[in-house]
């Protein structure tokens, strides 16, 4: 039952979202300064699930009707279309992406712990039945690739005489692999969990079976460069499931329809980040990781990469959000929201 109180704590925000969306009705986007602008987003936010609360009360239809008129309007210029330059994409990049990640990385934890998971299990399994392992590699990668191995020759070596072609392939497969993997969000988070379960178990079980070839340092070397952000990239689009999912099965205060739509918001913008890694890893998937460069250089881009990927997605973004002060309200006054009858 929403009180009284609990509609004077929100007045204020609801009196300042509808001076903004004057102003923008009035002058546009371009009215509003920086500060305005980032407020004027997450008030907007604020009151839509505000207006949730008040569609779930049924005696608060006069609040229900207020918010859904001031909802619609500012919606009209939240998700207003605008022009994608260099300093637009520099902006999220940079800073935009970082935060939504941060603020999703529970998702991002809960990707990679099934990942470690799985990588353990195919680990174990492979150390306690040999003859599975052997028979999983070569499934997936051919018995001349096994016998490669018995030859000390790494399968991956076919790359180097085709590398133009191949990186695009291997673009391409990647990129498809991180998209299936956030797609399968859909599902409830069903297809999600097994394309994260399966490239876990793969890792752990062509480990060991190299391992036992003698074969680790070709295979960690030939991973190191590429992986750093390869890896990274499959995790994240792991999240983007996921958040997709928590928006079908668990929707909270929000309707169904609603979460899902946030929910699918947040995790196209998780998802859009990973392109340019897997653009970067691709590249060096056919023109590093097979070559024979020194394995210390391949260590070193990778721990290089790897570094800057945790620096930027850490850092990135917090020095603006401190450095921004706190937008006040300004003094005009208000008509307060209609009470509830």
């Amino acid at each position: 039952m929403i009180s009284t109180v609990w509609i004077d704590s929100r007045k204020d925000n609801w009196n300042r979202l509808e001076t903004l969306t004057r102003r923008v009705e009035t002058g546009g986007v371009k009215a509003l300064s920086r500060d305005e602008l980032r407020d004027f987003g997450l008030l907007y936010r604020q009151s839509a699930a505000d207006l949730s609360a008040a569609r779930a009360d049924g005696a608060a239809r006069n609040l229900e009707q207020y918010l859904n008129r001031l909802v619609a309007r500012a919606h009209n210029f939240v998700y207003s279309g605008r022009r994608l330059g260099f300093r637009s994409l520099w902006d999220f990049f940079a800073h935009g992406y970082p935060r939504i990640l941060r603020r999703l990385g529970a998702y991002l934890a809960l990707s990679t712990a099934i990942t470690i998971a799985a990588a353990t299990l195919g680990t174990v399994v492979s150390l306690v039945r040999p003859d599975f392992a052997n028979q999983y590699f070569i499934m997936h990668w051919g018995q001349r690739s096994y016998e490669d191995l018995d030859k000390h020759k790494m399968w991956t070596d076919s790359i180097l005489s085709v590398k133009p072609q191949e990186s695009s392939a291997i673009m391409t497969n990647n990129i498809s692999v991180c998209f299936m993997t956030y797609a399968g969000g859909v599902t409830a988070g069903l297809f999600t969990l097994f394309e994260l379960f399966n490239n876990g178990i793969m890792l752990g079980i062509v480990g060991v079976v190299c391992a036992r070839h003698h074969m680790s340092l070709s295979l960690w070397s030939f991973i190191a460069a590429h992986g750093a952000l390869e890896l990274p990239a499959i995790m994240i689009s792991g999240a983007a499931g996921l958040r997709i999912a928590s928006g079908i099965l668990f929707p909270g205060m929000l309707r169904r329809r609603e979460a899902i739509a946030l929910a699918g918001a947040e995790s196209v913008q998780l998802i859009s980040g990973t392109i340019p890694m897997l653009i970067v890893a691709g590249t060096l998937e056919a023109f590093l990781s097979p070559t024979h460069a020194p394995i210390a250089l391949k260590f070193a881009v990778g721990a290089m990469l790897f570094t800057g990927l945790c620096f930027w997605l850490g850092e990135g973004g917090r020095r603006t959000l401190t450095l921004e002060p706190e937008a006040t309200p300004e003094s005009t006054t208000l008509l307060a929201p209609p009470t509830i009858a």
